[in-house]
């Protein structure tokens, strides 16, 4: 039973460092959007992934050389394929608007990239005919029936302020949210096709809780190219943007926005570092929980910051209510699970 709270536990912290790593991203002034992105995500995507699995490996670059060279090559596209889903979060929100767009892509990403590995590994089956499994898939279910009435709610909240999509478009946004969540789920294919660098690391002697982490040089370096290439492409084709631009501010200004770039892009990596301990504490057959149990606490975590900063301050108390209403429901659906895995 420890063990499955720890799992828990450590998932929720990962889930509200997540929820949260925006915030100092959102203090950057005088910088585009895309410099700032790209400065965290060096932080994020390339040195933290880096340093961490530098310090836990006897022989860093020895590791990396006997991996079998086809896992390597599904972690790393795997986290390409999460790269494009990441991109594409700013058209979602576009043509749905905020509460919208994020929401049914996180309920898509939700879904598949929590169903879809146990059904690659033929144990889709087991969700129906075990006691644990039907509770773990009862929790998932209900966690998406908190995300839908959190989504709700923010949208609720954006009609109450006046704020609305860009360019609404019904059709269009929610093609684009689904094929959004449904790309943005490749980060739980890569950990999932990663599994044999984790036992690499487990065999060189490395702590359990830790054994994950390596396998992130591999995938964040797949989301990171495509995510670099999205924003370089973007500050040399778009005339009213440009790096020389947003570094010609003061040093002032300059160092300000870097560590608070450098601030979320740590944040960002470690929702994944404390992921990889909360799934340490998981057993195997129930692997496919961590997935929800991760992306359930971030929209749960999301609420719970826009809450401490003041996003609803000005909004009537029915969408609070069924903001909080949500956010129980998914905590709710956080005990299912644990509840699983302890029959």
């Amino acid at each position: 039973m420890n063990s499955i709270v720890s799992a828990i536990g450590w998932h929720m912290v990962g889930a509200a460092s997540a929820a949260s790593f925006y915030a100092p991203i959102g203090k950057v002034k005088k910088w585009s959007w895309e410099t700032t992105w790209a400065v965290a995500g060096i932080f994020s995507w390339v040195l933290l992934p880096i340093v961490v699995s530098f310090c836990l490996l006897p022989d860093f670059r020895a590791f990396y050389a006997a991996l079998d060279s086809s896992v390597v090559l599904k972690a790393f596209l795997f986290g390409c394929m999460w790269g494009v889903g990441n991109v594409n979060y700013g058209l979602t929100m576009r043509y749905l608007g905020m509460s919208l767009g994020i929401g049914i892509a996180i309920g898509t990403t939700l879904v598949v990239g929590t169903l879809l590995p146990p059904f690659l590994h033929g144990q889709f089956l087991f969700l129906f005919t075990s006691n644990n499994g039907l509770v773990t898939l009862a929790g998932i279910l209900v966690a998406l029936v908190g995300v839908g009435v959190v989504t709700y709610a923010g949208h609720q909240k954006e009609q109450q302020l006046g704020l609305t999509a860009a360019e609404f478009d019904l059709k269009k946004g929610l093609m684009l949210a689904l094929m959004c969540g449904f790309f943005s789920s490749g980060m739980s294919f890569a950990i999932d096709a990663s599994k044999p660098m984790e036992q690499a690391a487990l065999q060189l002697g490395v702590d359990p809780l830790y054994a994950a982490l390596p396998s992130y040089v591999i995938i964040m370096g797949g989301g990171a190219l495509v995510n670099f290439a999205y924003c370089i492409g973007r500050l040399v084709m778009k005339s009213e943007l440009s790096f020389r631009a947003d570094c010609s501010q003061p040093m002032a200004v300059n160092l300000r926005n870097g560590l608070l770039a450098a601030t979320g892009g740590t944040m960002w990596y470690l929702q994944f570092f404390f992921y990889a301990w909360g799934a340490a504490n998981i057993p195997q057959n129930l692997s496919y929980v961590n997935w929800m149990l991760h992306m359930s606490g971030y929209v749960l975590f999301g609420g719970l910051v826009g809450l401490a900063l003041g996003e609803w301050a000005h909004v009537k108390r029915r969408p609070i209510v069924i903001l909080w209403i949500g956010m129980l429901i998914i905590i709710l659906a956080a005990n299912l699970v644990g509840l699983g895995m302890a029959i």
